[in-house]
């Protein structure tokens, strides 16, 4: 079950990969493969594997010709080649439906409407719990069909306060294609408010201001950011990449001199290759780069021998970027604003969450390379460490928790009362679903940013605070 708006998000991959010394390998790499005749890579002839011949997808081909010309790839340059390739990739492929029934993973906001209205009342009350009266702004990473902006400028439209102070809307988003889309989608809250829409490639477009306070969306946006895959051993940290199949495919290898070769030890279940599989694992010996990934975080220091983390170098420069524009304590700050991320995960590390969906389905990672959705859990504690010297944070809490004290019970029951019998059964069934602890209610989680400390609110904004038990367990008790 992926339950995400993400249909652009990860054509933001590519931007997104640092150019420090230790990962401009990477994103060079790829933007030179991006650039080099990928028409000549189009066949989708099968390959050779154990004496059996088989289709391959063209993303397969291509990974598979990038492994032969240059070694083993990383997780990273898998997952980036595999959803965000200019032409065959996942999200960018054309004419591609991806979201919804007919699709491989069902939004949120698809589900219900309510979704985004409460998000729209929690941004709506932390610009106003800050005592400001200036015209806001709202950005919004991977915003998909637009359906969850279009559902946060419909509450906005209810509140007139709001509907004098919203000035601007900002779309990170690159497929020209999706912005028609979002565009036609918002028409409607552009026309009637009056609004200017802008779209961006990336956050680095977007400046900071002292004229608007600021809000920032990431809904089902960092989970499908590329990772790299390290582990720590005896003699430091390695990263676990990906090869090609050359003999047995259960076989996996250590990276070492020519006819040097160790079994991978504690292969894990989400990211081993099944039996019919084109890839294989492998570990690299400790480099400088991998040593760097694994000072990433502080709290990669004391983990024990033989431990893997998933670290996402794109998430915390985009997380950091997200603080410079909302922080008021940095160079060229602006006037303040909030964020809310909404995303698979939790506050701590994660070492074995990649996972690939195929028409609702999970399936192997290595499953028809592109023609899957891919996602990592967020590491929501590594996203708080990127912003720890310009904002406060709060959470991350269940989406269950968040919309449940949000009022979720409250709109639902005013919608129910307008609606005729069937339809609002559809809606109570619609807002259990978001809610349940089962499924999306706990999987989801709510990360909060804010600029500045309000009076009062010392155990946190709501519905951040601090309770003895979760509102949701109270609820079922």
């Amino acid at each position: 079950m992926n339950c995400l708006p993400r249909v652009t998000r990860s054509v933001y991959v590519l931007s997104t990969i640092p150019k420090h010394r230790h990962f401009g390998k990477v994103g060079s790499q790829l933007r030179s493969q991006f650039h080099r005749g990928f028409a000549t890579h189009s066949s989708t002839a099968g390959v050779s594997l154990a004496g059996e011949t088989r289709p391959v997808t063209k993303i397969e081909k291509i990974i598979l010709d990038t492994i032969k010309a240059n070694g083993p790839v990383s997780f990273s340059e898998y997952m980036s080649l595999c959803l965000a390739h200019p032409t065959e990739g996942y999200y960018t492929k054309p004419l591609r439906d991806i979201l919804g029934a007919r699709g491989d993973f069902v939004t949120s906001p698809e589900i219900s409407q309510v979704f985004g209205e409460l998000i729209a009342v929690w941004f709506l009350t932390r610009w106003l719990t800050n005592g400001t009266s200036s015209p806001f702004r709202i950005v919004e990473l991977g915003p998909g069909k637009g359906t969850l902006m279009a559902d946060i400028l419909r509450a906005f439209s209810q509140f007139q306060a709001a509907k004098v102070a919203i000035q601007e809307i900002h779309l990170v988003e690159t497929s020209h294609p999706l912005r028609s889309v979002q565009e036609q989608a918002l028409k409607p809250f552009i026309d009637e408010l009056g609004l200017k829409i802008q779209w961006h490639d990336n956050l680095d477009t977007i400046t900071s201001t002292d004229k608007q306070y600021t809000m920032v969306l990431a809904h089902e946006f960092f989970d499908a950011l590329p990772f790299h895959l390290i582990e720590k051993s005896q003699n430091g940290w390695r990263e676990i990449k990906i090869d090609s199949v050359s003999i047995k495919p259960e076989t996996t290898t250590i990276l070492k001199p020519p006819g040097s070769t160790t079994t991978l030890h504690k292969q894990t279940k989400s990211n081993t290759p099944t039996a019919n599989s084109n890839f294989r694992l492998v570990a690299s010996q400790p480099s400088p780069s991998s040593s760097l990934l694994g000072l990433a975080s502080p709290r990669f220091k004391d983990l024990p021998i033989g431990t893997r983390v998933e670290v996402s170098p794109a998430s915390f420069k985009i997380a950091h970027r997200i603080g410079q524009l909302l922080s008021t304590k940095a160079e060229s700050s602006g006037l303040g604003g909030a964020a809310l991320m909404v995303d698979y995960g939790g506050d701590h590390l994660h070492g074995d969450s990649f996972r690939a969906f195929k028409n609702h389905k999970l399936v192997d990672v290595f499953h028809q390379p592109g023609e899957c959705d891919l996602t990592a859990n967020v590491d929501f504690a590594f996203l708080k460490e990127a912003v720890s010297d310009l904002l406060l944070t709060h959470g991350p809490i269940s989406q269950a928790d968040f919309l449940t004290r949000m009022g979720i019970d409250v709109r639902v029951e005013a919608l129910k009362s307008q609606a005729s019998t069937e339809r609002a059964d559809e809606i109570e069934k619609a807002a259990k679903r978001l809610t349940d602890l089962t499924g999306m209610g706990k999987q989801y989680k709510v990360l909060g940013f804010t600029s500045a400390a309000v009076p009062g609110e010392d155990n946190g904004p709501w519905p951040f605070v601090k309770l003895e038990e979760p509102t949701t367990l109270k609820k079922s008790a």
